[in-house]
């Protein structure tokens, strides 16, 4: 067998993400290239909801009822979820999970799943973006929408439980040394650029280069 080029890493066996950032961050967009190029499936809850609620699964059920109550989803059917999704056959060999977890109760819940398959995450891609530049992409994105109930005070009120709620979860993987960080201000492609840079200084390459030009 021909050896593998030697000036790069390897192509990950493993790709197990989480991508974390404010509204207006764009880790939507950044999530889509990442998984597209790791060969993984982006899991984002709200997609998970929308599915199953469509879908007409238990599971589905159980959160329709929540939402047309007005409730939040709480943790446990969140996590309850996120791992129904996680046992499917495309998340086999890795997968990025974008708004999950969003609290400290979530990233147990989240460990003890892993643990659990003997596996963990590879890297933990945090998008920093000043509060400033969040509000200001939110209310472009709005006014591009056609949208009018992104206001002054539903956006602040936003940020502020990233800020109180899902910013902390960053240092409980900071101390397990899994957090990239990453500067979110410039054009798709450099912020793109900058998160494949610090993937690959951790030993972590694409599966499928291309996907990420």
């Amino acid at each position: 067998m021909t050896p593998a080029a030697s000036n790069g890493p390897a192509a990950a066996s493993s790709a197990r993400f989480l991508i974390v950032g404010p509204q207006g961050s764009g880790k939507g967009t950044q999530g889509v290239l990442v998984a597209e190029a790791f060969g993984v499936p982006q899991v984002a809850t709200g997609d998970i909801f929308r599915a199953n609620v469509a879908g007409g699964t238990e599971l589905g059920k159980r959160v329709q009822a929540i939402i047309e109550a007005g409730d939040l989803v709480p943790d446990a059917l969140t996590s309850e979820l996120v791992r129904d999704r996680l046992q499917q056959a495309d998340a086999s060999s890795g997968f990025l999970l974008d708004g999950y977890p969003r609290n400290r109760g979530q990233v147990d819940d989240l460990d003890a799943f892993l643990a659990g398959r003997d596996e963990s995450l590879d890297a933990v891609i945090e998008l920093e973006v000043p509060r400033d530049e969040s509000i200001r992409r939110i209310h472009q994105r709005a006014i591009e929408q056609g949208r009018t109930d992104d206001t002054e005070e539903v956006i602040a009120n936003r940020l502020a439980i990233y800020e109180r709620e899902t910013a902390p979860i960053l240092d409980v993987y900071r101390a397990r040394g899994l957090v990239v960080r990453i500067d979110g201000v410039g054009t798709l492609a450099e912020v793109t650029g900058r998160i494949f840079e610090a993937l690959a200084a951790r030993g972590l390459a694409p599966r499928h280069p291309g996907a990420a030009a």
